[in-house]
C-alpha cells in the first residue's frame, strides 16, 4: 500500500498546475512543545555572555576570553540546530504531506537557514 498522500507532477490536473500558491495558515512553531527547554539554554548563554562583559572590565587575559567567546559561540550553534531538528520534523515534513509546492518552499526555506548557521 503506497503511504504517499502527495500527488506526483504527472498526476496533476492542468487547474492544479496554473493555480496560484496557496497561503498557509498562520503555522504553529515546531519548538513548541520543547519551549521552556529553549528558554532555559538561552538564559545559560545569556549568563555566558555577561560573564564575558565582566571578563573585559576585569582585563582578563585576552586567550581566556576568546575561549569563552568560543564558548558561547557552540551554544548558540547547539540552540539553532536543535530548533532546525525541530523544523524539519515538523515544519518540514507537515507541509510535504501538505502538497509538492509547499514541501519544496520548506525545503528551501530550511536549506538557507542552514547555509546561514554554517556561515556563522
Amino acid at each position: 500500500m503506497d503511504t504517499d498522500l502527495r500527488e506526483r507532477p504527472s498526476e496533476q490536473s492542468p487547474a492544479r498546475s496554473r493555480r496560484s500558491t496557496k497561503v498557509p495558515p498562520t503555522p504553529m512553531a515546531g519548538y513548541s512543545m520543547s519551549k521552556a527547554d529553549y528558554q532555559a539554554r538561552l538564559r545559560r548563554i545569556e549568563g555566558q555572555v555577561r560573564g564575558l562583559q565582566r571578563l573585559i572590565d576585569e582585563d582578563t587575559y585576552c586567550i581566556d576570553v576568546l575561549t569563552q567567546i568560543s564558548s558561547v559561540t557552540k551554544a548558540l550553534q547547539g540552540v539553532g540546530l536543535g530548533l532546525i531538528d525541530e523544523h524539519i520534523r515538523h515544519c518540514v515534513r507537515d507541509s510535504l504531506l501538505e502538497d509538492t509546492e509547499t514541501g519544496d518552499a520548506k525545503i528551501n526555506e530550511a536549506t538557507a537557514a542552514i547555509a546561514r548557521l554554517l556561515r556563522s
